[in-house]
Order: structure tokens, then sequence, then C-alpha cells
């Protein structure tokens, strides 16, 4: 669907990815409402380029060996490829109606794309544009995300309130798991244990076992002063050592941190921002966050 939540609205950079080792200089920026992804240095924080791409650019990722940047541009039902060292676009994949999210899978020969109009999840060949499969999920697929060990794609589907968990050998749906409402992001445990999905609207991220597809544990948070409903979870990054999960909470501005054993929060620290999605070239999260334990 094509409206847009708070943090998308305020913050013009969608998402932020880094390409490292051979482009380690850059950062890119897909910018949903200028239809543009701009090109920053890393060291500077200098703008590099701004290159316009289609409409609505959105969900953005790197290949494996950093050399290409895949954009989906939901409006134009496409995703489009930029070449990371010449900066320009140099192909354009059929991804089916309104790409939001897509992952790569870990050897770089296949894209996993979520279309939110038509709930399904497009598989396909990312250096040709060939289609592999569709995979049919639930109603309006956001999040992917490819397992660590690269046998598992989970997407969320935010109105069916799903996590879908997609074999990556036999391209079959092998389970749904029931999250609270409008889940938005997927993230793997760095160790491919479990799986954290953020629901958005119910305010808490599920801990999936990845290989019971069981909900380990769910994560509720409680800020003083904060209604409940400007709790938005969204993104998800783990830190590289795996020992700590930043949770981005849309409208609630803050950071906090957890023991391993304790689900309390320790500290708290102002963003001053309303985050998003998004890919940052270190292991600390952009914008706003906050950090719990990943052991359940």
């Amino acid at each position: 669907m094509k409206r847009r939540n708070a943090a998308m609205l305020v913050v013009a950079p969608i998402a932020m990815l880094a390409v490292t080792p051979a482009y380690a200089d850059k950062i890119f920026v897909s910018n949903e409402r200028d239809n543009t992804v701009t090109v920053v240095d890393s060291d500077s924080l200098e703008t590099i380029k701004t290159i316009a791409t289609g409409r609505r650019p959105r969900g953005i990722v790197t290949s494996p060996d950093k050399s290409e940047v895949y954009v989906c541009v939901g409006d134009d039902n496409a995703v489009e490829v930029i070449d990371a060292g010449s900066l320009e676009i140099v192909r354009n994949l059929d991804s089916g109606p309104d790409p939001e999210l897509m992952d790569v899978s870990k050897d770089g020969k296949t894209i996993y794309i979520a279309n939110e109009d038509d709930s399904m999840v497009t598989i396909m060949k990312p250096d040709t544009g060939d289609l592999i499969v569709e995979v049919p999920v639930g109603v309006e697929p956001e999040g992917m995300r490819v397992s660590p060990d690269g046998t598992m794609t989970v997407a969320t589907s935010e109105s069916s309130s799903m996590a879908h968990f997609i074999d990556t050998e036999s391209n079959d749906l092998v389970a749904n798991v029931l999250v609270d409402t409008r889940p938005r992001h997927a993230e793997w445990q760095p160790d491919g244990k479990n799986v954290w999905v953020s629901s958005e609207v119910g305010g808490t991220v599920s801990v999936i076992d990845g290989g019971t597809y069981e909900i380990a544990k769910v994560i509720g948070f409680e800020i003083p002063g904060v209604s409940p409903e400007q709790i938005q979870p969204v993104g998800i990054r783990f830190s590289k050592d795996g020992t700590k999960a930043y949770v981005a909470l849309g409208p609630a501005t803050g950071l906090r941190w957890s023991t391993p054993t304790r689900s309390r929060w320790k500290t708290t620290f102002s963003s001053g921002s309303v985050p998003g999605t998004w890919r940052s070239h270190r292991t600390a999260p952009s914008s706003m966050s906050r950090t719990v334990s990943p052991t359940i």
C-alpha cells in the first residue's frame, strides 16, 4: 500500500547503506519523496553524488561483493541496479508490483523481493533479471531477510501480522508465524539461532526460533512519559558480536541498553529524530535506536 508512516515522512533518508570494503568511503541513502539516491562520503559526510532514480525508492541492499547496489523503486514496479564504482544505474529488474524491501542470497545469485501490492515474494536472478519463482505470502509483505547460513528467508506481511519462512533451496513456504500487529522488519541474530520481527502498531518485537518456528519471547517497550502509541518498533540491527540489538522506535526517541539476563532498561539517550529503516556502515544504528539483549 502507498501510505507512509511518520518515520518515512519526517526522515528524508529512508535507508542508509555503506559499501565495504571495495567502496568503504560511500554511504548510499534512498530518498523516497525525492526519487533519488544520495551518495555520501563516510568520512567527511559530504555528498558525492545524487542519483536520479525511478519513483519512490525505498529498500536498498548491496551485492555480497559490494560491487552493486540494489534499490526498490516501488511506484515503478522495479529494482534498479547501481554500479558502486561508477555510481550509474546499469540495469532495471522487473520486480513485480510495488517492491518494498529485499535481501540477497549469500552467494549473490538470488534476490528476494517483497511485493506489497500482490502479496508475493519475487525470487529472481539479479544479474539477468530472470524470474525464478513467485511465492504467495500474507497481505502487504514488507520485511525480507536471509538467514546467516543462507538456508532460510523470512518475509513479514503487515496486514496478515505474520512472519513467513521460505526454504532457500526448494523455495517452498515452510512456516507462517503469527506475530503482533503490522510487522515491518525481520533481522536474524548473527548466530542464526533466532529471527527478530518488529511490529510497528503492536509496539513489540517477536523473537522467533529459527529451527522450530516457535516464538521464544515477545519484547515490549515502556518509556516514562511516552504514550504507548508513540512507541513504534521498525528497524532492527545487531552489534557485530551479536550481544546487543538496536531497535528503532519511531516517534519515541531514545536509546536504552539491557544486560543479557535482564529485560529492564539501564540507560537512555536522546536521538532528536524519527527513525525508519536504515543501512549503516557501522554497527551502531543511525538516528534513534534502543538496544536489547539477544540472549533468550
